[in-house]
């Protein structure tokens, strides 16, 4: 069985040996069985302690015997996209010699890729340390992002400083003791006041560009997932829900609350953008398209980001204000509802 992180830039792998599994180097077989990982980076990741065989790491040259559990954690695959620093305003929340936390707006990519090669967080903070005298190389993959969250998202991120960092922090994620929130606004009513979702995410067969939930007999390849949701706020037609990650998955949040009939308000790409709830009147679609005029853009804010730090072993914990786009919505929902 192979395992892939979501939302943090590196993957997890965990294969367990056949029966019959004759004695054969970890590094080795880790490339037979991981698709495409190089033998250089799974050497790199045992070398960073980031190979283990039944839970213990060990060296590229460890034998696999039948039976044992082999875990992966290992850095994505470097693009080929350079860095150049960009004079782009940052929120930065905390920083020190380890680690930087900063509030993203909504509308900002976090690194760079097809499409956006610049104008990215990457570029501003590759700015940001060369005029702060911190000389950091955002090039450089044993540093930089932990994780990461949609462009159209705003709020909470991580960045390491140093590999060691890096390194620990990766591992936190890895073992889900990160405490992570969002805020969104979705649409309908619930009638409990809390729940979880349960869903393997894999990729829509239809449009390579969404995700959506499996049965994983029919998708072996989708990806375990599970997000806790509360509601915060009722509305006539949507609900403020604080919703906690178990796991990290690509567009997890998004995914989860559409399959349970809960649409993110606003979200184009997973059905948000059109009135799902509520008798379409033509004052009550003016107010609609008023309500996505002021948030064009899914109601998703990440909140909440606790930690250990890894060089001080300090619990660390970041609580952010909602994105003005998002808190003038939820104005306008307020002001709505106490017009019924």
């Amino acid at each position: 069985m192979v395992e892939e992180q979501g939302d943090e830039l590196f993957e997890r792998f965990r294969i367990v040996a056949d029966r019959g599994q004759a004695p054969l180097r970890v590094d080795k077989f880790l490339v037979d069985h991981t698709g495409g990982v190089s033998r250089n980076r799974i050497q790199q990741a045992a070398d960073a302690g980031h190979v283990w065989a039944n839970g213990k790491p060990v060296a590229s040259n460890y034998k696999v015997k039948p039976g044992d559990v082999i875990q992966m954690l290992v850095d994505e695959e470097p693009t080929d996209y350079t860095i150049v620093p960009e004079d782009i305003p940052l929120d930065i929340v905390y920083e020190d010699a380890d680690v930087l936390v900063v509030n993203k707006p909504a509308g900002l990519v976090v690194h760079p890729g097809v499409g956006n090669v610049t104008g990215t967080l990457l570029n501003a903070l590759a700015w940001y340390f060369q005029h702060s005298g911190t000389s950091l190389d955002m090039n450089d993959p044993n540093i930089g992002l932990v994780h990461r969250i949609d462009k159209d998202t705003s709020g909470l991120l991580l960045i390491a400083k140093t590999p060691e960092a890096k390194t620990d922090l990766a591992l936190q994620f890895f073992e889900h003791t990160t405490r992570r929130t969002y805020n969104a606004l979705v649409w309908g009513t619930f009638a409990e006041d809390s729940g979880t979702v349960v869903g393997a995410l894999g990729r829509d067969t239809r449009d390579r560009t969404v995700y959506r939930v499996w049965d994983p007999e029919d998708n072996p390849a989708a990806k375990h997932a599970v997000t806790h949701w509360q509601v915060l706020e009722r509305y006539p037609y949507c609900t403020l829900v604080e919703c906690r990650l178990e796991t990290g998955r690509t567009h997890q949040i998004r995914v989860h609350m559409k399959h349970i009939g809960h649409p993110l308000f606003c979200d184009d790409k997973y059905g948000g953008k059109e009135i799902l709830k509520g008798v379409p009147t033509q004052k009550y679609k003016q107010f609609i398209q008023n309500c996505f005029a002021i948030c064009p853009r899914q109601a998703l804010h990440a909140k909440t980001l606790g930690f250990r730090h890894p060089r001080t072993g300090e619990d660390m914990f970041f609580d952010s204000p909602l994105a003005q786009d998002l808190q003038a919505l939820l104005e306008k929902w307020r002001k709505y509802t106490t017009t019924l």
